[in-house]
């Protein structure tokens, strides 16, 4: 049986809502690993195969879009008055009942007797809280000060921080169309925020707001690496849900702490477009990308999820006025390109 090496799919990641994809990846690949493929298909197996690959690459497509939307629904919210952390409460609030249903769904005892530890359920928190707490609250304050769509293009950088992480501290090996990837990647990132720097109001705080959103990005890539070793111990769905109830616990407490019961009077449009956020782009995305990852595969995943920044853009365009220059569209793209060499394989069908 052949072992298929993981790899990270530049979909969005689960602060976003993208949110549990990456941690979804594991499993659903680990899963289509376990199922060798018959050595000589017939027509109906083709047809079969093709109709679940189409299937897939639906989930997958309409997963990103939904994960893109998410920049958009919090800056539409943010013109409300309302602040980061109450936003990001009321998101966690909303989202909380459907994880609590899946880590219930998802439950193991024959696993839980087979040796999850009190250090197992620590790390889980710890994780949860460093992913889904830290990593998208961070997000959330990034996008009091820049606009949808650069947010999105630096957020859509964090495998190339997985790589040098995975480097520095797995020592694993960087191929060479890699090293040429990371500069390019960076350097589209650095036409993007020159443009935007020559459009920005007096008083701005632009290089404040990406370096939040790059610092989410690397939150998320450390508890990408950290959660690696831990979330075979419970399943990817169990691990995922209970790390968001770890994060939703946080958010909750830091409101409790920071603000008073008059921050909860807020227009109702905000409600909405937080319940929106919950369910769109943030639970229903993850299922579906975890349904359409174990079709498709990463590499797959990985082409069809580069439609997320574009997406991005064009709402931000619509519903935020938000406009992309010569040098933001070049530097988009180099972004997207380099993204995409340092996430696929090489070689072999995607998968």
């Amino acid at each position: 049986m052949r072992r298929r090496r993981a790899s990270h799919a530049p979909s969005d990641p689960p602060w976003g809502g993208r949110s549990s994809g990456a941690c979804w990846v594991r499993f659903s690949e680990a899963r289509a690993a376990a199922d060798p493929a018959p050595a000589i298909p017939t027509l109906t197996q083709a047809s079969t195969a093709e109709r679940h690959a189409a299937i897939g690459s639906l989930f997958v497509f309409t997963a990103a879009v939904a994960f893109s939307g998410k920049s958009v629904l919090i800056k539409l919210a943010y013109g409300y008055g309302v602040d980061a952390t109450a936003l990001f409460a009321l998101r966690q609030i909303f989202s909380a009942p459907f994880f609590a249903f899946l880590a219930w769904w998802s439950r193991n005892p024959a696993a839980e007797h087979a040796g999850v530890t009190r250090g197992d359920w620590l790390r889980l928190a710890g994780l949860g809280l460093l992913g889904y707490y830290v990593a998208a609250l961070l997000d959330f304050l990034g996008l009091e000060y820049v606009g949808a769509s650069l947010e999105r293009l630096i957020l859509f950088l964090y495998p190339t921080v997985v790589l040098v992480l995975s480097a520095w501290w797995l020592k694993t090996r960087i191929r060479p169309v890699q090293l040429v990837a990371l500069p390019m990647s960076y350097a589209g990132i650095g036409l993007v925020f020159f443009e935007h720097l020559q459009g920005q109001a007096p008083g701005g705080h632009l290089l404040l707001g990406g370096s939040l959103v790059f610092a989410s990005a690397i939150a998320y890539s450390v508890y990408l690496i950290g959660s690696s070793r831990v979330v075979h111990r419970f399943g990817a769905v169990r691990f995922t849900s209970w790390a968001m109830l770890a994060a939703t616990a946080a958010g909750i407490t830091q409101f409790a702490l920071t603000h008073g019961v008059d921050a909860l009077r807020l227009p109702l449009p905000v409600y909405g477009l937080a319940a929106i956020m919950a369910i769109f782009s943030t639970v229903l995305p993850a299922i579906l990308m975890s349904e359409g990852l174990r079709r498709v595969g990463a590499n797959q995943a990985a082409l069809i999820g580069t439609i997320g920044p574009v997406v991005t853009m064009l709402l931000s365009a619509v519903f935020l006025g938000e406009r992309m220059g010569p040098a933001q569209i070049a530097g988009s793209l180099l972004v997207l390109a380099g993204v995409l060499l340092v996430s696929l394989r090489r070689g072999g069908p995607p998968g």
